[in-house]
């Protein structure tokens, strides 16, 4: 990898984002094309969620219709490199780059930097699934409050956390739940 490869986004047809990748990891290396193309990413995350007392994980993709490369593409005249153009654009499955129709623009490195950062932080836990916003009505179905319906003040995705004013004894008292103990009436 040097100064001129750079990170671009590839649209591609919708729900085969892993097959492209695949695809082009494959193509990168019967055809030699290391020197060229770097990195190809399907960027997802590990979303929790819990239905009927059940939970279920599965991978959600941040940007569903695209894969991120990092490409050599462009060379010291700022000209599209052929080699590295028509291999990803022949790749089964790739529509084009983002950008103007022949010319792609590049990710700014901010939003490689944050998206990496993305990608890093999604192998390193699961987030819950939020289902819920603020003043949502819900109805507790696990624990001490099970059956009450309360309003959802907060939510803490961090923790998995919603902060439910339910009414206890004529009061609204505040109650810290996890998501799976609440669901929408």
């Amino acid at each position: 990898m040097g100064a001129r490869d750079q990170w671009y986004v590839i649209h591609v047809r919708a729900g085969l984002e892993q097959k492209v990748r695949d695809n082009m990891l494959r193509r990168i290396e019967s055809e030699e094309m290391g020197d060229l193309v770097f990195e190809v990413l399907v960027p997802t995350e590990r979303i929790s969620e819990t239905k009927n007392k059940r939970t279920t994980v599965t991978n959600r993709k941040f940007f569903p219709g695209y894969v991120i490369a990092n490409i050599h593409l462009l060379d010291d005249n700022n000209r599209l490199i052929d080699r590295s153009w028509y291999f990803v654009r022949e790749t089964d499955g790739v529509l084009n780059f983002a950008g103007a129709k022949d010319h792609p623009i590049p990710m700014r490195q901010k939003e490689v930097d944050m998206l990496l950062a993305q990608i890093r932080e999604g192998d390193e836990g699961t987030k819950p699934k939020i289902a819920f916003t603020v003043g949502d009505q819900v109805r507790v179905a696990d624990g001490p409050f099970e059956s009450q319906t309360g309003i959802v003040e907060e939510i803490d995705p961090d923790r998995g956390v919603l902060r439910v004013a339910v009414n206890i004894f004529g009061r609204s008292t505040p109650v810290d739940l996890e998501y799976w103990q609440v669901e929408k009436p």
